[in-house]
């Protein structure tokens, strides 16, 4: 059977994920044989959804970050152009 944190985690991605009305992950979960309330998924959402963003946001960062160093394909092909601490500069003597 369902764990209470799946059912929470499940309803909550759907409401996000779809741009659904409350209701509708209550519906969807009553068809899999689990009574929710509509009034429950909105507690959940407002409980869940800024932790659940909170984690999202920085894998969205360490993968913007990790996409963007050299050996990802954004290497400078000039030898005047270096790259430190994360960020590409300019270095007028190498030139």
């Amino acid at each position: 059977m369902f764990k209470v944190a799946e059912i929470i985690l499940v309803c909550v991605r759907w409401y996000c994920k779809y741009g659904i009305t409350y209701r509708d992950p209550a519906e969807m979960m009553q068809e899999r044989g689990v009574d929710v309330d509509a009034s429950t998924i909105f507690r959940w959402v407002q409980c869940y959804v800024p932790e659940l963003e909170k984690r999202v946001r920085w894998y969205q960062e360490y993968r913007s970050r990790t996409t963007h160093r050299p050996g990802y394909g954004h290497r400078p092909a000039r030898s005047d152009v270096t790259e430190f601490s994360g960020v590409w500069a300019y270095n007028p003597r190498t030139g």
